[in-house]
């Protein structure tokens, strides 16, 4: 897989490989809307709560489904610290940021009349700056919070209209940044919103992998996952070569379609491909192939070379911490503030707010990288393809870094060796390495929208 086939690169580092593939790219565009909304409250009393700097309203606990468990309480002298707290977005999408100092398990919910998003947590500190929560932004008008029991806080966020909880989450401390827990929200009607909390009263179980984790529900039609494959090279580019004139393009296209077939059969996926044929791709065009498209995984497909014709097996790829860094200081200056995070628009945010929001998507971007890794190295495992003595590594490959769409890079295997290039270009190895990404992505998604894993 060469960028510049007129080069030779001995060294196999990830580094010298990183060199190779110079250009594509988290893109947290709505990632498959996953609701939270693991409890529902049927019916709300006003209480009194203290604060330590404001007095704050509470809101009776919600009525939890059986299986439903309280956030833990932290031990005694290990209370969490909250530090800021921040909206984002516009009418139609907007997040919540909370800074904690740790990791804190919690409940989000929606209630209506009035509209209003509740966050239960364990005992938390406040010590947020003065007038947080005053002021609104996008959906919500103000928010509250504050200990609404020993042991129990409570966030309140009061919103203007209608919403629906897309996704909820918390980042872990990385790199010297805090942990976060973010609330996404999107506006919707009072009929979406009143059934959404009928079928969070009376839960169904899931058939499979989610959707787009609206909550269809029932027997209503359920939105196909889209996965973008992209097969590497093309046209011009016939990537590596091999001794026999075996040509990496010829050999990654060739496997791209077989496992869209594959997809395709499992019933829940839409399979979308950067290239079906011969032609040649810029790699920034093909991360944005992915974005315009809405895909919640991008898989990129190539194959190795190396001058040593003894090493063997596939290599799983995700975005280094360094290469995303670097990635993450240039998009606000780079890129469109309207088209950064999809389903956020930034133009009228402040540096200081555009820069949480963009770092908190490619962090959960980056997170679901490594997790469908993970996955993929284990199904490969299991399906006994045969692997690198190092199947899951890092760099900084440009069809890598979208912010908002989780994406891997996977090396079939090594067109420096005989052995691997004669199972690649069998139909039978593609057909059970196929197999493989496919049951891969399926236990991937099965977690993923189920919350565990989240």
């Amino acid at each position: 897989m060469r960028s510049d086939p007129a080069k030779t690169y001995p060294d196999p580092t990830g580094a010298a490989l990183a060199a190779r593939r110079s250009g594509i790219v988290w893109r947290p565009r709505a990632l498959p809307a996953i609701l939270f909304g693991a409890a529902v409250m049927l019916a709300a009393a006003p209480v009194a709560a203290q604060q330590a700097q404001q007095p704050v309203p509470q809101t009776s606990p919600a009525q939890a489904p059986p299986n439903a468990a309280p956030p833990a309480v932290p031990a005694a002298g290990s209370t969490p610290v909250a530090t800021d707290a921040r909206l984002g977005g516009d009418a139609r999408h907007t997040r919540f940021v909370m800074q904690v100092d740790r990791e804190v398990p919690f409940r989000v919910f929606a209630l209506a009349d009035p509209y209003r998003v509740i966050i239960d947590l364990p005992q938390i500190a406040f010590r947020l700056p003065d007038g947080a929560g005053r002021v609104g932004h996008g959906l919500v008008g103000a928010f509250r919070f504050g200990l609404i029991a020993v042991g129990k806080s409570r966030i309140v966020l009061d919103a203007s209209s209608p919403v629906l909880i897309e996704r909820a989450f918390v980042l872990p401390p990385e790199n010297g940044q805090p942990a976060r827990l973010a609330v996404d929200l999107v506006a919707t009607d009072r009929a979406t919103f009143m059934s959404e909390q009928d079928r969070l009263s009376n839960p169904r179980p899931p058939a499979g992998p989610s959707t787009d984790g609206a909550g269809n529900g029932g027997n209503a039609p359920r939105k196909k996952l889209i996965v973008v494959i992209d097969a590497g090279h093309g046209g011009g580019d016939p990537g590596a070569v091999a001794r026999d004139g075996t040509r990496e393009k010829d050999i990654v296209l060739g496997f791209a379609r077989a496992l869209r077939a594959d997809l395709n059969g499992r019933g829940h996926y839409k399979v979308q491909m950067t290239r079906d044929e011969d032609v040649f791709l810029p790699l920034r065009e093909r991360v944005a192939f992915a974005r315009r498209n809405g895909a919640s995984l991008f898989i990129s497909v190539h194959a190795d070379s190396l001058n040593s014709s003894s090493v063997r097996g596939a290599t799983v790829y995700t975005l280094s911490e360094r290469a995303s860094d670097k990635e993450a200081a240039a998009l606000a200056t780079k890129e469109n503030k309207s088209d950064i995070i999809s389903g956020l628009d930034l133009v009228d945010e402040p540096d200081e707010v555009t820069d949480i929001l963009i770092d908190l998507a490619q962090r959960e971007t980056k997170n679901f990288s490594v997790r469908f890794a993970k996955h993929l190295v284990s199904a490969m495992s299991t399906g006994r393809m045969r692997l690198n003595h190092n199947p899951h590594r890092f760099a900084g490959f440009r069809v890598l870094k979208a912010p908002d769409v989780p994406s891997v890079l996977v090396e079939l295997g090594y067109m420096s060796n005989s052995s691997d290039v004669r199972e690649m270009s069998s139909e039978r190895w593609r057909k059970r390495a196929a197999a493989s990404i496919g049951a891969a992505l399926d236990a991937y998604f099965a977690t993923r929208m189920s919350g565990t894993g989240n």
